[in-house]
């Protein structure tokens, strides 16, 4: 493709989102006109990957991967982030296809990771954030999530579970994605927390954050039970080394 350093991929992982694809592809094509998509559909058997074939062929700015099966946000995103740096992206986000993250915030984001010259995470939990539609025990567990990770990992940062990122691929370069290990939403935990203990400059950047506008959410308790692990594992690893 020839990209220049400057242009964006925003990444959408995909599984079952047929209903939600094609609004949340045509929000970020409008929104940020520099940016390219790229669907990694993990096989949806609801016709995701077929819709967002379609949408390649009416948008010469979206891309699709295709994997042959279900392996969990964390391997769709390294694929991903493989894929922008042979590409030559500059920038490189991270964005959730079911419609919570507003695509109208995303230049927000790309400028304060521009800014910045690291990362951008778009943070609920920071004064000016926001969630809508979630109920209170929802509230509980992220937030609860974000303190034992903070905690065990002694990271500075307000909300190491969001995914709505923004990420100078100079530093994506950096990170050994061999060694990144979480399938699921554990992935956004460890791989913030990397890019912090590297020495990446990171703004948290208020965002609202609303509820899925169709389709099913995908946390489980193993997915959960996934990512508490791997802090508290990593976290144990960080105090054996001081």
């Amino acid at each position: 493709m020839g990209e220049p350093s400057h242009a964006v991929l925003v990444i959408l992982p995909t599984y079952n989102e047929v209903g939600t694809l094609a609004a949340v592809v045509s929000r970020v094509l409008h929104a940020v006109p520099e940016a390219q998509v790229l669907v990694v559909d993990d096989g949806s058997p609801d016709g995701t990957g077929a819709l967002a074939d379609r949408l390649a062929v009416a948008h010469r700015r979206v891309r699709v991967l295709h994997r042959s099966a279900k392996g969990g946000l964390g391997t769709a995103y390294i694929a991903g982030f493989r894929f922008a740096l042979a590409e030559g992206f500059g920038l490189v986000v991270e964005m959730d296809a079911d419609g919570s993250h507003l695509a109208e915030e995303l230049p927000l984001l790309i400028d304060a990771a521009r800014r910045a010259g690291g990362a951008a995470i778009g943070a609920r939990w920071v004064e000016g954030g926001r969630i809508v539609g979630w109920p209170r025990y929802r509230r509980w567990i992220s937030r609860t999530g974000t303190r034992v990770a903070r905690i065990a990992l002694r990271s500075g940062l307000h909300d190491l579970t969001s995914g709505f990122r923004a990420i100078d691929a100079s530093w994506l370069a950096r990170l050994d994605l061999g060694a990144l290990d979480s399938e699921g939403y554990g992935f956004q935990v460890e791989s913030a927390w990397e890019l912090e203990r590297m020495g990446c400059p990171i703004i948290e950047v208020p965002i609202t954050f609303v509820e899925r506008v169709g389709g099913r959410s995908k946390m489980t308790c193993g997915i959960v039970f996934e990512a508490l692990w791997n802090v508290l594992r990593r976290g144990w690893r960080l105090r054996q080394t001081l």
